[in-house]
């Protein structure tokens, strides 16, 4: 009855029943006035009251790739608690996942909730201590990238230059690691923004003969040619999800030796994604996944010297076959091509990147973007662009 009759109906029936009610009605109103009187300054975004809209490209730059459909369906899953069995469980699978792609036994393996820039922050800032010496391998943006890092940490960095398009041999190295003794030793295994593959066996031997941890970036190169981080003697490894792997970034595989020597919520959906990037790479096996990479990176560049193009890196044995660098042809404006491919034939390819900026076009095949169609297509993108994009007037 008094839940039809109004509030200052129930007053006098709960105080029949003992209980003193405290009236605030001027204060609640007073409240209410107050907050009626503050006009927002700024309106809903106007660009936020319509759909999202993303467009279907080829990604063949240096990352991220494409996701094929199973890694999306992955991504689109509802949402679980970042500590339910089943999410501890994913995990555990990730964790064999990246221990198989980096063929390692180490237990200190785990993919770090980031892109491959903060697992490259995280192999530092576990290792390095201020006034630790640390020898920097720099043939491209990474080493430069490497160098900042550590010398914010306070670090003793020396490095070793090289041109890029080059890679260095053990008897350079080797005489780095005599010259300044080294605690840490960085090299990139895939220096993407040059193209170069950086040959690894014997390097872990040679670094620890002289007392030395050797840390290596994989980010451009896992799944798409060979590291064998047990058999090399690599100490720190790491790598990244949006390139070989296509999932989306944000989950960076990273490991660490016996010699070497992490709770927050995980980016969940980015795991489950990670998970299925990592178990295709196992059903198809690594030596195939090499395998195919390699294949493919020779037809494009054969296609690609047909052109006329020349390819930046000159020893083919150093030659990255995830990222595929070729000058920019005389009088040509690298912008000019890479905007008409993209418009024209939707098609993403990319120009260089620090010392290979305004010199290098980089041309991407990774994983489920690595196969003969794609190659036919973007050599079919770059032949139209070099016939209609104008030349420079020198």
């Amino acid at each position: 009855m008094y839940l039809r009759s109004g509030v200052s109906s129930v007053f006098p029936v709960l105080q029949a029943a003992g209980w003193t009610p405290v009236r605030r009605p001027l204060v609640l109103t007073q409240c209410c006035r107050t907050m009626a009187s503050q006009n927002l300054s700024l309106p809903p975004p106007a660009p936020l009251l319509q759909p999202l809209s993303v467009p279907d490209r080829l990604l063949l730059g240096p990352g991220p790739s494409n996701c094929p459909p199973r890694i999306l369906s992955a991504g689109c899953r509802q949402l679980i608690g970042h500590v339910h069995k089943e999410m501890i469980q994913i995990m555990d699978e990730i964790k064999l996942g990246i221990q198989y792609a980096f063929q390692t036994q180490n237990p200190l393996t785990l993919a770090v909730s980031g892109t491959g820039h903060c697992a490259m922050e995280a192999a530092f800032l576990n290792m390095v201590e201020q006034g630790d010496k640390v020898l920097i391998a720099m043939n491209g943006f990474w080493g430069e990238r490497a160098t900042g890092i550590a010398k914010r940490l306070g670090a003793d960095v020396h490095q070793l230059v090289k041109a890029p398009g080059e890679c260095f041999t053990l008897e350079e190295i080797e005489k780095g690691l005599v010259t300044h003794a080294p605690f840490l030793f960085f090299i990139t295994h895939g220096e993407s923004s040059t193209g170069v593959l950086q040959p690894l066996d014997g390097l872990g031997e040679l670094c620890h003969r002289y007392n030395c941890l050797l840390l290596v970036d994989a980010v451009a190169s896992l799944g798409g040619a060979p590291i064998l981080m047990d058999q090399q003697g690599i100490d720190i490894l790491y790598s990244g999800s949006q390139k070989v792997l296509n999932a989306p970034p944000g989950a960076s595989p990273i490991s660490f030796s016996q010699r070497a020597r992490y709770h927050h919520t995980a980016p969940i959906n980015t795991f489950f994604c990670l998970r299925e990037g990592l178990a295709i790479l196992a059903e198809k096996g690594l030596e195939n996944s090499w395998k195919l990479h390699k294949e493919n990176s020779l037809d494009l560049c054969a296609g690609l010297q047909k052109l006329g193009l020349q390819l930046f890196v000159k020893e083919p044995d150093a030659r990255l076959p995830t990222v595929n660098t070729v000058f920019v042809p005389e009088g040509y404006d690298w912008k000019e091509i890479t905007d008409y491919i993209m418009k024209r034939h939707g098609i993403e390819i990319s120009g260089g990147l620090g010392a290979s900026a305004g010199k290098v076009l980089r041309i991407g095949l990774m994983g489920y973007n690595s196969t003969k169609y794609n190659v036919d297509r973007v050599l079919h993108a770059l032949e139209d662009a070099l016939q209609h994009c104008l030349k420079n007037k020198l």
